[in-house]
């Protein structure tokens, strides 16, 4: 019995390390092309390659990406999240060279399905575009901003513009060449009412 389960672990063990073996160029490949395609999206039109970069806070590291047209920088490609309804809403944010949002693009998010997983449509994302910071109070209009929050969906809203200002914080220290200020989630104290996922929150306790 003992050499049978020996034997069996052995081929597993070989069928799974040939199976990582064969996935991981593919896996690495269409990872590359989601961040590139990303990238694409949320910076104007660029020259050349994007240049990787990384800084920290708070114990976390933040990547993002230099684009340059005719040798000039013109804007950065930034990856943050905030915590939402579902976990972390991972978002990339494009700042032009002059600390303009040109576009935002969600990389990652396990929002409910009907709900806050609507942070992907033009409807709600289409307001960071060529959006100017000092102009909005970036915070959904529940808190007292001008972010029209998804329906039913104030918490992944929340995320979702939490993520845009620690992309932000992030632009201001790469310019500045100070430490970024990020918070590490989209938590506000509560209005009144609940929504949807509020209510999904209490039902699940």
């Amino acid at each position: 019995m003992v050499l049978c389960l020996g034997i069996i672990c052995l081929v597993s063990s070989a069928v799974l390390a040939g199976v990582y073996a064969l996935t991981k160029e593919p896996i690495a490949a269409a990872a590359a092309a989601k961040t590139n395609n990303a990238i694409t999206q949320v910076v104007p039109a660029y020259d050349g390659e994007p240049e990787a970069a990384s800084i920290e806070a708070g114990g976390q590291q933040y990547d993002y990406y230099i684009v340059k047209k005719d040798g000039e920088v013109a804007g950065y490609a930034i990856t943050a999240s905030a915590t939402g309804f579902g976990g972390p809403v991972t978002v990339m944010v494009g700042v032009t060279a002059d600390g303009t949002v040109y576009n935002t693009s969600v990389l990652s998010q396990s929002e409910t399905p009907g709900l806050g997983a609507k942070c992907t449509e033009p409807e709600f994302a289409d307001q960071f575009k060529n959006l100017d910071p000092a102009s909005v109070k970036l915070a959904v209009t529940k808190d007292g901003g001008d972010i029209d929050a998804i329906t039913a969906s104030t918490i992944t809203s929340r995320a979702y513009v939490g993520a845009v200002n620690n992309a932000l914080a992030v632009y201001r220290a790469i310019v500045e060449g100070s430490t970024p200020d990020v918070s590490t989630g989209a938590t506000v104290p509560a209005a009144d009412g609940q929504d949807a996922e509020e209510c999904q929150t209490q039902q699940s306790k």
